[in-house]
Protein backbone atom coordinates (compact mmCIF):
# COMPACT_ATOMS: atom_id res chain seq x y z
CA UNK A 1 0.00 0.00 0.00
CA UNK A 2 1.18 3.63 -1.00
CA UNK A 3 2.30 5.53 2.36
CA UNK A 4 1.59 8.79 3.23
CA UNK A 5 4.89 10.19 1.50
CA UNK A 6 4.10 8.43 -2.08
CA UNK A 7 0.85 10.16 -1.87
CA UNK A 8 2.03 13.23 -0.79
CA UNK A 9 4.38 13.01 -4.05
CA UNK A 10 1.33 11.69 -5.91
CA UNK A 11 -0.16 14.77 -5.07
CA UNK A 12 2.85 17.06 -5.87
CA UNK A 13 3.40 15.47 -9.39
CA UNK A 14 -0.67 15.36 -10.22
CA UNK A 15 -0.88 19.46 -9.15
CA UNK A 16 1.63 20.63 -11.96
CA UNK A 17 -0.58 18.75 -14.54
CA UNK A 18 -4.45 18.82 -13.47
CA UNK A 19 -4.63 22.45 -11.46
CA UNK A 20 -7.24 24.56 -13.70
CA UNK A 21 -7.94 22.17 -16.37
CA UNK A 22 -11.49 20.79 -16.53
CA UNK A 23 -12.80 17.27 -16.37
CA UNK A 24 -14.96 17.20 -19.70
CA UNK A 25 -15.98 13.26 -19.14
CA UNK A 26 -15.80 10.39 -16.76
CA UNK A 27 -16.26 6.63 -18.02
CA UNK A 28 -16.51 4.23 -15.15
CA UNK A 29 -15.68 0.71 -15.63
CA UNK A 30 -16.25 -0.29 -12.12
CA UNK A 31 -19.33 0.77 -10.00
CA UNK A 32 -17.70 -0.44 -6.60
CA UNK A 33 -14.70 2.06 -7.44
CA UNK A 34 -16.97 5.11 -7.84
CA UNK A 35 -19.28 6.29 -5.63
CA UNK A 36 -21.43 9.51 -5.87
CA UNK A 37 -23.14 11.32 -8.82
CA UNK A 38 -20.92 11.33 -12.34
CA UNK A 39 -22.21 14.88 -12.88
CA UNK A 40 -18.73 16.42 -13.28
CA UNK A 41 -18.74 17.42 -16.97
CA UNK A 42 -17.17 20.84 -17.10
CA UNK A 43 -15.85 20.96 -13.57
CA UNK A 44 -12.50 22.69 -13.10
CA UNK A 45 -10.10 21.29 -11.20
CA UNK A 46 -9.04 24.26 -8.75
CA UNK A 47 -6.39 22.25 -6.42
CA UNK A 48 -5.22 19.02 -5.46
CA UNK A 49 -4.89 18.58 -1.46
CA UNK A 50 -4.11 15.30 1.21
CA UNK A 51 -5.58 14.44 4.44
CA UNK A 52 -3.60 11.43 5.32
CA UNK A 53 -3.21 8.70 2.70
CA UNK A 54 -6.46 10.04 0.55
CA UNK A 55 -6.11 12.52 -2.00
CA UNK A 56 -8.50 15.03 -2.55
CA UNK A 57 -9.01 16.73 -6.04
CA UNK A 58 -11.42 19.85 -5.01
CA UNK A 59 -13.25 21.31 -8.11
CA UNK A 60 -14.77 25.18 -8.57
CA UNK A 61 -18.04 24.24 -7.95
CA UNK A 62 -17.66 23.11 -4.87
CA UNK A 63 -17.22 19.33 -5.26
CA UNK A 64 -14.22 17.31 -4.24
CA UNK A 65 -13.36 13.91 -5.50
CA UNK A 66 -11.61 11.76 -2.74
CA UNK A 67 -9.34 9.28 -3.71
CA UNK A 68 -8.05 6.61 -1.67
CA UNK A 69 -5.21 3.71 -3.56
CA UNK A 70 -5.33 1.29 -0.58
CA UNK A 71 -3.40 -1.91 -1.27
CA UNK A 72 -3.55 -1.57 -5.70
CA UNK A 73 -4.45 1.46 -6.97
CA UNK A 74 -2.66 3.95 -9.72
CA UNK A 75 -3.51 7.18 -10.92
CA UNK A 76 -1.84 7.69 -14.37
CA UNK A 77 -2.07 11.24 -16.18
CA UNK A 78 -1.29 10.92 -20.50
CA UNK A 79 -1.52 13.62 -22.46
CA UNK A 80 0.29 14.42 -25.97
CA UNK A 81 2.83 15.94 -24.44
CA UNK A 82 3.13 14.85 -20.37
CA UNK A 83 2.91 11.61 -18.34
CA UNK A 84 2.83 11.06 -14.57
CA UNK A 85 2.32 8.02 -12.56
CA UNK A 86 1.84 7.08 -9.07
CA UNK A 87 0.39 4.41 -6.67
CA UNK A 88 0.75 0.65 -7.22
CA UNK A 89 4.29 -0.19 -9.20
CA UNK A 90 3.36 -2.29 -12.31
CA UNK A 91 3.56 -2.26 -16.15
CA UNK A 92 0.40 0.05 -16.38
CA UNK A 93 2.55 2.84 -16.16
CA UNK A 94 4.12 2.32 -19.16
CA UNK A 95 1.40 0.16 -20.89
CA UNK A 96 -1.73 1.05 -23.03
CA UNK A 97 -4.61 2.19 -21.24
CA UNK A 98 -7.30 1.61 -20.19
CA UNK A 99 -7.22 -1.89 -19.87
CA UNK A 100 -9.10 -4.91 -17.85
CA UNK A 101 -7.41 -3.07 -14.57
CA UNK A 102 -8.76 0.71 -15.09
CA UNK A 103 -11.87 1.26 -13.33
CA UNK A 104 -12.37 5.48 -13.59
CA UNK A 105 -10.90 7.55 -16.91
CA UNK A 106 -11.08 11.02 -16.46
CA UNK A 107 -11.52 12.99 -19.33
CA UNK A 108 -9.42 15.80 -19.45
CA UNK A 109 -8.75 19.79 -21.63
CA UNK A 110 -6.00 17.86 -22.73
CA UNK A 111 -5.45 14.68 -21.32
CA UNK A 112 -7.03 11.51 -19.63
CA UNK A 113 -6.60 10.72 -15.60
CA UNK A 114 -6.75 6.87 -15.10
CA UNK A 115 -7.52 5.21 -11.90
CA UNK A 116 -6.27 1.72 -12.34
CA UNK A 117 -7.13 -0.48 -9.06
CA UNK A 118 -6.11 -4.34 -9.77
CA UNK A 119 -7.67 -5.84 -6.52
CA UNK A 120 -10.50 -3.07 -6.18
CA UNK A 121 -10.28 -1.99 -2.37
CA UNK A 122 -9.52 1.47 -3.65
CA UNK A 123 -12.55 3.94 -4.57
CA UNK A 124 -12.72 7.40 -6.02
CA UNK A 125 -15.36 8.98 -3.70
CA UNK A 126 -18.06 11.81 -5.12
CA UNK A 127 -18.29 15.49 -1.72
CA UNK A 128 -19.32 18.41 -1.73
CA UNK A 129 -16.10 20.14 -0.56
CA UNK A 130 -17.51 21.91 2.40
CA UNK A 131 -18.50 18.05 3.92
CA UNK A 132 -15.10 16.16 3.21
CA UNK A 133 -14.04 16.67 7.10
CA UNK A 134 -17.04 14.83 8.19
CA UNK A 135 -16.63 11.90 5.83
CA UNK A 136 -16.07 9.29 7.98
CA UNK A 137 -13.08 7.57 6.65
CA UNK A 138 -11.41 11.27 6.96
CA UNK A 139 -13.29 12.22 10.34
CA UNK A 140 -11.39 8.87 12.54
CA UNK A 141 -7.86 10.65 11.46
CA UNK A 142 -5.98 11.50 13.92
CA UNK A 143 -3.56 14.41 13.01
CA UNK A 144 -0.27 13.87 10.93
CA UNK A 145 3.26 14.12 12.89
CA UNK A 146 3.92 17.58 11.76
CA UNK A 147 0.49 19.05 12.87
CA UNK A 148 0.64 16.94 16.48
CA UNK A 149 1.79 18.03 19.76
CA UNK A 150 3.72 15.82 22.04
CA UNK A 151 1.00 16.44 24.39
CA UNK A 152 -1.90 15.23 22.12
CA UNK A 153 0.67 12.37 20.91
CA UNK A 154 0.94 11.40 24.91
CA UNK A 155 -2.86 11.32 25.38
CA UNK A 156 -3.55 9.18 21.98
CA UNK A 157 -0.75 6.44 23.12
CA UNK A 158 -2.44 6.64 26.75
CA UNK A 159 -5.36 4.81 24.98
CA UNK A 160 -3.53 1.91 24.36
CA UNK A 161 -1.09 1.46 27.33
CA UNK A 162 -1.10 -2.16 27.25
CA UNK A 163 -0.83 -2.69 23.58
CA UNK A 164 2.64 -2.52 21.70
CA UNK A 165 3.77 0.46 20.80
CA UNK A 166 4.64 -0.34 16.64
CA UNK A 167 0.98 -1.95 16.13
CA UNK A 168 -0.23 1.41 18.19
CA UNK A 169 1.33 4.16 15.84
CA UNK A 170 0.21 2.59 13.07
CA UNK A 171 -3.34 2.97 14.21
CA UNK A 172 -4.37 5.81 12.28
CA UNK A 173 -6.60 7.28 15.20
CA UNK A 174 -3.45 7.53 17.05
CA UNK A 175 -0.80 9.09 14.70
CA UNK A 176 -2.09 9.38 11.04
CA UNK A 177 -0.04 8.39 7.80
CA UNK A 178 2.57 6.62 9.86
CA UNK A 179 2.54 3.10 7.77
CA UNK A 180 5.56 0.10 8.33
CA UNK A 181 8.35 1.22 6.59
CA UNK A 182 8.65 4.39 8.37
CA UNK A 183 7.49 3.19 11.53
CA UNK A 184 9.93 0.71 11.88
CA UNK A 185 12.39 3.92 10.54
CA UNK A 186 11.16 5.89 13.52
CA UNK A 187 11.71 2.99 16.68
CA UNK A 188 14.98 2.83 15.53
CA UNK A 189 15.52 6.19 15.23
CA UNK A 190 14.11 6.59 18.42
CA UNK A 191 16.43 3.35 19.97
CA UNK A 192 12.64 1.76 20.95
CA UNK A 193 12.03 -1.81 20.94
CA UNK A 194 8.67 -2.24 18.75
CA UNK A 195 7.17 -5.12 20.95
CA UNK A 196 7.65 -2.64 24.01
CA UNK A 197 4.18 -2.03 25.88
CA UNK A 198 3.54 1.90 25.67
CA UNK A 199 3.12 2.17 29.24
CA UNK A 200 6.89 1.14 29.32
CA UNK A 201 7.63 4.49 27.12
CA UNK A 202 9.39 7.93 28.90
CA UNK A 203 8.08 11.21 28.26
CA UNK A 204 11.32 11.55 26.51
CA UNK A 205 11.19 8.80 24.24
CA UNK A 206 7.54 9.59 23.35
CA UNK A 207 8.68 12.76 22.43
CA UNK A 208 12.12 11.89 20.22
CA UNK A 209 9.47 8.79 18.87
CA UNK A 210 7.14 11.94 17.59
CA UNK A 211 10.05 14.12 16.08
CA UNK A 212 11.28 10.50 14.30
CA UNK A 213 8.10 10.01 12.66
CA UNK A 214 7.96 13.49 10.81
CA UNK A 215 11.92 12.84 10.27
CA UNK A 216 11.64 9.90 8.36
CA UNK A 217 8.51 11.26 6.40
CA UNK A 218 9.84 14.29 5.99
CA UNK A 219 13.24 12.90 4.70
CA UNK A 220 10.87 10.10 2.25
CA UNK A 221 8.60 12.87 0.36
CA UNK A 222 12.13 15.05 -0.56
CA UNK A 223 13.17 12.07 -1.63
CA UNK A 224 10.15 10.83 -3.87
CA UNK A 225 8.75 8.15 -1.63
CA UNK A 226 10.54 4.62 -1.21
CA UNK A 227 11.34 2.53 -4.16
CA UNK A 228 9.16 -0.44 -3.40
CA UNK A 229 5.66 1.17 -2.82
CA UNK A 230 5.54 3.75 -5.89
CA UNK A 231 7.10 4.92 -9.02
CA UNK A 232 6.56 8.54 -9.56
CA UNK A 233 7.06 9.23 -13.08
CA UNK A 234 6.12 7.21 -16.21
CA UNK A 235 9.92 6.43 -17.35
CA UNK A 236 10.09 4.60 -14.17
CA UNK A 237 11.67 7.13 -12.58
CA UNK A 238 12.06 6.03 -8.78
CA UNK A 239 12.00 7.61 -4.92
CA UNK A 240 15.34 6.45 -3.63
CA UNK A 241 14.08 6.42 0.19
CA UNK A 242 15.12 3.61 0.91
CA UNK A 243 18.32 3.16 -0.73
CA UNK A 244 19.65 6.99 1.01
CA UNK A 245 17.54 6.82 4.16
CA UNK A 246 16.60 3.56 5.82
CA UNK A 247 18.04 2.13 8.19
CA UNK A 248 16.48 -1.10 8.88
CA UNK A 249 13.76 -2.03 6.47
CA UNK A 250 14.34 -4.32 4.43
CA UNK A 251 17.95 -4.59 5.22
CA UNK A 252 17.87 -7.68 7.94
CA UNK A 253 21.46 -9.28 7.88
CA UNK A 254 23.09 -5.86 7.59
CA UNK A 255 25.27 -4.22 10.05
CA UNK A 256 23.60 -1.92 11.88
CA UNK A 257 24.46 1.58 10.91
CA UNK A 258 24.81 2.81 14.50
CA UNK A 259 26.05 -0.39 16.44
CA UNK A 260 27.69 -3.04 13.92
CA UNK A 261 24.81 -5.73 15.19
CA UNK A 262 23.25 -7.66 12.29
CA UNK A 263 19.35 -6.23 11.88
CA UNK A 264 17.24 -9.14 12.01
CA UNK A 265 13.09 -9.33 11.70
CA UNK A 266 10.35 -10.31 13.06
CA UNK A 267 6.31 -9.94 13.16
CA UNK A 268 4.99 -7.98 15.06
CA UNK A 269 0.91 -7.56 15.37
CA UNK A 270 1.14 -10.14 11.73
CA UNK A 271 3.33 -7.40 10.39
CA UNK A 272 6.84 -7.75 8.66
CA UNK A 273 9.20 -5.67 11.32
CA UNK A 274 12.66 -4.76 11.46
CA UNK A 275 15.05 -3.53 14.02
CA UNK A 276 18.25 -3.88 15.83
CA UNK A 277 18.34 -6.25 18.47
CA UNK A 278 21.21 -4.36 20.37
CA UNK A 279 19.78 -0.54 19.80
CA UNK A 280 16.17 -1.29 20.61
CA UNK A 281 16.92 -3.75 23.21
CA UNK A 282 13.36 -4.88 24.91
CA UNK A 283 13.02 -4.05 28.69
Amino acid sequence: MPELPEVETIKRGLSEFLINKKIRKIEIFCDKSFLGPNELANSEIISISRRGKALLINLKNGITLMIHLRMTGQLIYRSDNNSFAGGHPSDNFISELPNKQTRVVFELDDGKLFFNDQRKFGFVKVLPTAEVKNDPFIKKLAKEPWEMSVEEFVKNLNRHKNSAVKPTILDQTVLAGLGNIYADEALFLSKIHPERLVSSLSEIEIKNLLENSKKVMEESIDSGGSTMATYVKADGTKGDYLKKFAKVFRREGEPCVRCGTEIIKIRVAGRGTHLCPKCQEKK
